[in-house]
């Protein structure tokens, strides 16, 4: 009987563990992607600039791709910054307390804040991007990006991803407090 629980415990801690890296790869993929972006915005800026001031041109279009590549950066790469642990936390008790304590923060703090304001972001934004998809928002600027709704929709992907990312965290912070050490470390 002892054998059998242990077994199922194991497994259940291993499954946790693969869930939660899976979660974390996903994650990494999106965020190693997007930052390509913040190149990207370097470089339109930098021709915005050059195109502007040495040949008296410039294009919505051009501009405003500037502000959708920033946006995507911001919204899809919050889950990443929360996976690398490069989030705002306030150190002040946290830094001086025990690993054990700093996981119980992380779990506490995951189901108490960042859950709920993930998922009411995602609640929130729903309606409001699903309007947009409905009547295909584009810019209102003339010349600007057609793609509004597109760029709404991040919206629904940070928050998700951020759940996700949230869900990984859970697991993490609960093989790290409940399993035994030859599971957590086999």
């Amino acid at each position: 009987m002892i054998d059998s629980y242990k077994y199922y415990m194991a497994l259940l801690f291993s499954y946790l563990r693969q869930s939660a890296a899976g979660i974390d790869a996903l994650n990494e993929y999106v965020g190693r992607g997007i930052s390509w972006l913040t190149l990207a915005m370097v470089l339109v800026t930098f021709t915005i600039v050059i195109l502007r001031y040495l040949f008296d041109l410039s294009w919505v279009s051009v501009q405003e791709s500037v502000i959708y590549m920033h946006s995507i950066v911001f919204m899809l790469g919050a889950a990443y910054t929360l996976k690398q642990d490069g989030h705002v936390r306030v150190d002040i008790i946290y830094q001086k307390c025990s690993p054990k304590i700093q996981a119980w923060i992380d779990l506490t703090g995951t189901l108490l804040l960042l859950l709920p304001v993930a998922g009411f972001i995602f609640w929130s934004s729903w309606e409001y991007v699903m309007d947009s998809w409905d009547i295909m928002e584009s810019s209102r600027n003339s010349g600007g990006l057609p793609l509004v709704y597109l760029l709404k929709s991040c919206l629904l992907l940070m928050s998700g991803l951020l759940v996700l990312q949230a869900v990984a965290l859970l697991m993490q912070k609960i093989v790290y407090l409940f399993a035994p050490a030859e599971v957590t470390h086999g």
